[in-house]
């Protein structure tokens, strides 16, 4: 038998019991692909990570979550650092091997930030139903769209669905029995992340946005993340791509509607660069024995 060390991390929390929670394996050598995804299974949270050696960065990372592996996720980076951080003894800079590629994380404002892994550019595609079709699929108007939904890929490909006020994205009730109408992604998963841009700015200077992600779990039924880092440069990803001015800076509000409030932070540089940070608070740890 081998035992396997953990790390549970809040990751995005204002809070202690905020956030989105995750787990980190900090050694995963000697793991194959099944045991690491029934691992995922096991702890049941959106997503698990397990740190392997990297022969072109300081770690490699792979990302679980309960039914299936993925190329790149924001928390799990971000939450992933603070503990590589403390196992490396690493300073203010890791780079970290992902399927997606070598993402650079950088020790800021009392968390991490992430630079999206998108080296050929923001990635985006219209989505096969109607904006009506996808309002309707959301339980909401089409009039309440801002614009016309859109998938975007700066690292996962996920559908952004822009609506016109804070009130439209609490209102969203996606009806889980027609799950199977929604369009899926790359990974076949069925994915929606909306939100809205708010005037004004919060007290550091930041625009504020309100958003939502909205999954299809494995085995069927709704989820909704508390807080999707990969949507945040999503929508770095769609400010680019609708001519949004830049350089940008935004707060994203999500997850206050699960009672797990979130904070991250998007910034879009002049030349394209899409960075997201926020916090990651460890909660505990422990060991598995397989």
């Amino acid at each position: 038998m081998a035992s396997y060390a953990f790390r549970l991390l809040n990751v995005f929390a204002p809070s202690t019991f905020g956030g989105n929670a995750l787990c980190v394996f900090e050694d995963a050598r000697g793991m194959d692909d099944a045991t690491m995804l029934n691992l995922a299974a096991q702890f049941n949270l959106s997503e698990t990570t397990f740190i392997l050696p990297s022969s072109r960065a300081q770690a490699r990372v792979r990302i679980f979550t309960p039914g299936h592996e993925m190329r790149f996720a924001g928390h799990p980076a971000i939450g992933t650092a603070q503990v590589l951080s403390e196992l490396l003894g690493a300073g203010a800079r890791l780079d970290v091997e992902f399927q997606a590629g070598i993402v650079p994380l950088v020790a800021e404002d009392g968390g991490w930030t992430f630079t999206a892994p998108c080296p050929d550019g923001v990635r985006t595609a219209p989505p096969q139903h109607s904006a009506g079709e996808i309002a309707a699929l959301l339980g909401l108007r089409e009039s309440d769209l801002l614009d016309a939904p859109l998938w975007v890929d700066t690292g996962a490909d996920q559908l952004l669905v822009p609506v016109q006020d804070a009130d439209a994205v609490r209102r969203a009730r996606p009806d889980a029995a027609r799950l199977e109408q929604w369009q899926p992604n790359s990974l076949g998963r069925r994915i929606a992340y909306v939100f809205a841009l708010e005037p004004g700015t919060g007290p550091d200077g930041r625009r504020l946005a309100t958003a939502r992600y909205f999954y299809g779990k494995p085995g069927g039924g709704l989820e909704e993340d508390a807080g999707t880092g990969s949507a945040c440069a999503n929508l770095g990803g769609w400010l680019l791509h609708t001519g949004r001015p830049t350089p940008a800076s935004v707060l994203v509000r999500q997850g206050d509607q699960k009672g797990r409030p979130c904070r991250l932070r998007l910034d879009v540089g002049a030349d394209g660069r899409i960075r997201v940070g926020g916090a990651a608070l460890q909660i505990g740890r422990g060991t598995v024995t397989l």
